[in-house]
């Protein structure tokens, strides 16, 4: 290759020199270059328009969507109108009929006996005549799609029903209006104040501390089911269910209006002076 060839030519004019340069790999490696700065400017463009984006979105004009507000409105119930004591229940539904009985054909106990001693009624029913009636002392019409004429002899009273047993009265945790001990709050302190004993062992040992108890409050304000959650010992536990028990009646709870039966949790503070 001539000197002055050899200065003006880069390294792949060297690299094909005498080679046939349109075969492809002289024109891939010639625009490599070219190719690699394209991709390289492409590729930091498309991060930078994915970082400014936020701050692009956030500086065009956008439409403010309306949020549906909920409007809270406060309904006061009326109170319920009081209930008569002279008003007389409603009077009980009447009693439905009995379904109507199969008939029935009179069914004879076998007795061994003479044919000629045998009375005309005392010949047992056969079989043909059962298919459609019930045995029974005597024999009587009825009801062919009827029922068993015993189960018809012996209703349950009244209107046929089995009743259930009233369920148990029930307790509320929370209601409408809690129940007060007579006077509020600070009354309830004063009694406890007044009424609780330090017990000996509790004193002697240092025992001190709050104990919970819970009780029901029944529909006529009395105090009853008094149970310990959280006790301390020392006899405290005790002390403190002698003295819930023997409080005065208290103003029982009420839901819708009626009196009914709460629980209510009472802590019981000892404290050793």
């Amino acid at each position: 290759m001539d000197i002055n060839k050899i200065l003006k030519s880069d390294y792949l004019d060297i690299l094909f020199e005498g080679r046939n340069k349109n075969y492809g790999g002289y024109e891939l490696r010639k625009k490599y270059p070219d190719r690699m700065r394209k991709a390289t400017f492409i590729v930091i463009g498309a991060v930078a328009l994915a970082i400014a984006y936020p701050t692009i979105a956030a500086l065009l004009p956008h439409k403010e969507e309306k949020k549906t507000v909920a409007i809270m409105k406060e309904v006061t119930l009326a109170e319920p109108p009081p209930i008569d004591p002279k008003k007389p229940p409603p009077p009980p539904a009447p009693a439905e009929p009995p379904p109507p009985a199969k008939p029935t054909v009179q069914f004879t106990p076998p007795v061994i006996k003479k044919d000629e001693e045998v009375k005309e009624n005392e010949k047992p029913a056969e079989v043909k005549e059962l298919k459609d009636a019930a045995a029974g002392v005597e024999t009587k019409a009825g009801d062919v799609n009827g029922i068993d004429p015993g189960i018809v002899d012996n209703p349950n009273p009244g209107n046929g029903a089995v009743e259930a047993p009233p369920p148990p009265p029930q307790i509320f945790q929370f209601v409408e209006q809690m129940p007060e001990f007579p006077g509020g709050q600070d009354k309830m302190m004063e009694y406890l104040g007044n009424h609780i004993r330090y017990p000996e062992q509790a004193r002697e040992s240092g025992i001190e501390g709050r104990v919970t108890v819970r009780f029901v409050v029944n529909e006529d304000g009395d105090i009853s089911d008094a149970t310990v959650l959280r006790g301390i010992g020392g006899g405290c536990d005790e002390e403190a269910i002698r003295v819930v028990k023997g409080m005065p009646k208290w103003k029982p709870g009420k839901q819708n209006g009626r009196a009914v039966k709460v629980y209510f949790t009472l802590p019981v503070s000892f404290r050793l002076e």
